[in-house]
């Protein structure tokens, strides 16, 4: 079966609800697209926690360099990583009980996301947090 993900009104509770987003794969290169998804995400009143393993600050905010380095969840973790690193980050967000992982636009591991499904994580896959949040909240 090929993969589902959420519907509309299911992506709109879960952007209404989230109040602190995990973004791995942050980049301090404007012209990354995790910058400028980020960069939007702050504007929208989001708390972000820029995830890199090389640290430093991304947007002025401190970079922490792995899921696993976080206290406590957060409300979703959002991926800007390669396909291959997935299966990782996946077992990290299980690990730390996030109820969302959303897997950015071309990032896409059905055996990974079938796991954090199964662990009860709701999962979004190649689709932007940007994207979705115009659509579905911001012109709302």
């Amino acid at each position: 079966m090929a993969w589902q993900n959420p519907e509309d009104a299911t992506l709109r509770a879960i952007l209404e609800r989230t109040r602190t987003i995990a973004l791995v794969g942050a980049s301090s290169k404007s012209e990354r697209p995790s910058h400028g998804v980020m960069r939007y995400l702050l504007s929208a009143g989001y708390e972000v926690i820029p995830i890199r393993p090389g640290g430093g600050e991304v947007l002025g905010l401190p970079c922490v360099a792995s899921l696993t380095d976080l206290d406590e969840p957060p409300d979703l973790i959002d991926v800007f990583r390669a396909s291959e690193h997935v299966a990782g980050i996946v077992e990290a967000a299980i690990a730390l009980q996030a109820p969302v992982v959303w897997l950015q636009d071309g990032v896409v591991d059905e055996a990974a996301a079938g796991r954090a499904q199964e662990a009860g994580l709701i999962v979004v896959m190649d689709e932007c947090t940007l994207r979705v949040h115009r659509r579905l909240v911001a012109d709302s």
